[in-house]
């Protein structure tokens, strides 16, 4: 059983890896990405 993921908690450092894994999972799982950047 595969369930939807809605939203996801991501720690951001804004670096290339960060920034291109935020964009994949909203285009792969279309939801909402929440960002805390230290």
């Amino acid at each position: 059983m595969t369930k939807k993921v809605d939203k996801v908690v991501l720690a951001y450092s804004g670096g290339l890896d960060t920034s291109v894994i935020l964009r994949w999972l909203q285009d792969e799982y279309g939801c909402e990405v929440v960002t805390f950047t230290a």
